[in-house]
């Protein structure tokens, strides 16, 4: 299971790496959400279905306070436990096409 366990360390790296870069192509970034960018739509469909405004705790805010500010601790552990168990899924199914 040698190609499971690369599967694993190499997407889990990879997904704390890429996370800023796939935050700032999303439109989250220091100055702020983008104008016209994915960020903009997913803070106008969060400020119109809280009323107004978008809600503190919300998955807009911390999205945008991980762009503005980079990720935190915890979030850098999320984000590289998520890549590593999608890389330890894909090397699990690839491994059983492989005999």
């Amino acid at each position: 299971h040698y190609f499971v366990s690369v599967c694993l360390d190499l997407t889990g790296t990879a997904a704390v790496f890429m996370a800023p870069f796939a935050l700032g192509a999303m439109g989250f970034g220091a100055g702020g959400v983008a104008a016209g960018s994915t960020a903009a739509g997913m803070m106008s469909s969060a400020a119109v279905a809280n009323g107004g405004g978008v809600a503190a705790g919300s998955l807009v805010a911390a999205l945008q306070s991980a762009g503005a500010a980079g990720l935190t601790s915890v979030a850098t552990a999320v984000v590289g436990s998520v890549g590593a168990a999608a890389g330890g899924a894909v090397g699990w199914v690839s491994s059983k096409f492989r005999g």
